[in-house]
């Protein structure tokens, strides 16, 4: 063989290599980073444990210039999110512009902000007043971003919750409450007209603690189990998760949006809960999430929609202490507050001991670090706390171990092959 074609070889299997090492790390992962605490390490003290966890995109509940400074030239992408409670003033364009000019334009492109969330789960709150501040606050920040020219590196979406259907089993019954039908179809016409995602918040988890009788526990944990087979697509399930998405494409379908994308902004599975919260354990927390990184690392989409992308974000960084309601609400999180696992996922996190924000001069339950109302700045408290985003089209990873060595195996085989073929 001539040195040419040495040269020649040499390069076609670095390709295959990179293209094979791309493969692995095709799961890219993002964190909800959500501060409804009182004892969470500085942002300055995040930034290396996010980038450990190979992560590539952050969600905030607001828009903390706290986090968004720290993260600056870091690569890692972020959603900034504007509260509930600031819809009704997102109605007049002067202070949406304000808004985006303080929050978002600020910060760019430094620190890579590409999605407004405009509202959380705001349908299901059936408050009137509220769900018709939703379009029209979408609407007037999406034009403020137009009017700076941002409007083709920043979306702008909004989050449900699964609770926006009325049916969801089987599957292809998918369909929107009745009352939320016009909201919803204009929402929807608002994403095929921008081309931002459709966000839905889905937990598995609140089903099998409503009736763990009925629902077994394995189809929810991604465990191997039978499954269930939609009578009218014939379409095999072995996962609720999946029949979810899928049946909000089929509620979708029903009012004119077939090709819609659809990401799960919310799923995650408590490590510790109440007495009467069961299922709510760090080995089921563990076997949940672990299970469905994996399963997104395989690049499948759900019966319904194979070949779709899935965008799924996990909920959440850190266990949040000063959450109201059960104690599941405050053990969500994927690491505690000294930066050490909650359970088994696969990293190490950082260093036990960093220092808590109290050093930082933050509101703890807030997270903005703003009191000013010309900033606009949201609060954490009236959204739910953040996840983790798992998507199958951009790099970095989190693989449970047993994953990973078994796609390093098909690597360093398909590597051997090519070498032996020189």
């Amino acid at each position: 063989m001539s040195t040419m074609d040495s040269i020649i070889h040499i390069n076609y299997v670095s390709l295959i290599l990179v293209f094979l090492i791309s493969t692995v790390m095709a799961t890219s992962i993002g964190i909800n980073y959500g501060q409804i605490a009182d004892n969470l390490p500085p942002p300055e003290k995040v930034v290396p444990l996010v980038k450990s966890m190979g992560a590539t995109r952050v969600k905030l509940y607001d828009a903390d210039p706290h986090v968004l400074k720290a993260f600056a030239n870091s690569g890692v992408e972020f959603i900034v999110s504007l509260g509930n409670e600031y819809l009704s003033d997102m109605k007049d364009p002067a202070k949406a512009q304000a808004w985006v000019k303080t929050n978002v334009q600020a910060y760019l492109p430094a620190t890579k902000i590409t999605c407004i969330a405009v509202g959380n789960e705001v349908l299901t709150f059936n408050n009137t007043a509220l769900s018709d501040n939703l379009l029209p606050a979408m609407e007037n920040v999406y034009a403020a971003l137009v009017s700076m020219n941002l409007d083709k590196q920043v979306s702008v979406t909004t989050a449900h919750s699964v609770a926006i259907l009325e049916t969801s089993y089987p599957p292809s019954s998918g369909a929107f409450r009745r009352d939320l039908v016009s909201c919803v179809t204009q929402v929807v016409d608002f994403h095929c007209k921008t081309g931002s995602p459709f966000l839905i918040n889905a937990y598995p988890y609140f089903a099998y603690k409503a009736d763990p009788k009925q629902v077994q526990l394995d189809f929810v944990l991604f465990q191997p189990n039978q499954g269930i087979v939609d009578p009218v697509t014939n379409l095999h399930y072995d996962n609720m998760l999946f029949a979810q998405i899928d049946a909000v494409h089929s509620a979708l379908a029903s009012i004119g949006y077939k090709n819609v994308c659809v990401q799960i902004s919310e799923t995650g599975w408590p490590s510790k809960g109440d007495a009467d919260e069961l299922g709510a354990t760090p080995d089921n927390a563990r076997k949940y999430n672990c299970n469905l990184i994996k399963l997104v690392s395989q690049k499948k989409g759900t019966p319904l929609k194979p070949n779709s992308n899935l965008n799924i974000y996990v909920f959440a960084l850190f266990n949040e202490n000063l959450k109201s309601g059960p104690m599941s609400e405050r053990n969500y999180g994927l690491f505690k507050p000294d930066g050490t696992p909650s359970y088994p996922l696969g990293f190490a996190g950082i260093n036990a001991g960093v220092s808590t924000n109290s050093s930082s001069g933050r509101s703890p339950a807030t997270g903005s670090g703003s009191t000013t109302p010309t900033s606009w700045s949201p609060q954490d408290g009236s959204s739910s706390p953040g996840y983790m985003s798992i998507t199958s089209n951009s790099g970095g990873v989190l693989f449970c171990w047993k994953s990973w060595i078994l796609q390093l195996h098909i690597i360093v085989g398909s590597i051997l092959l090519l070498f032996s073929q020189l």
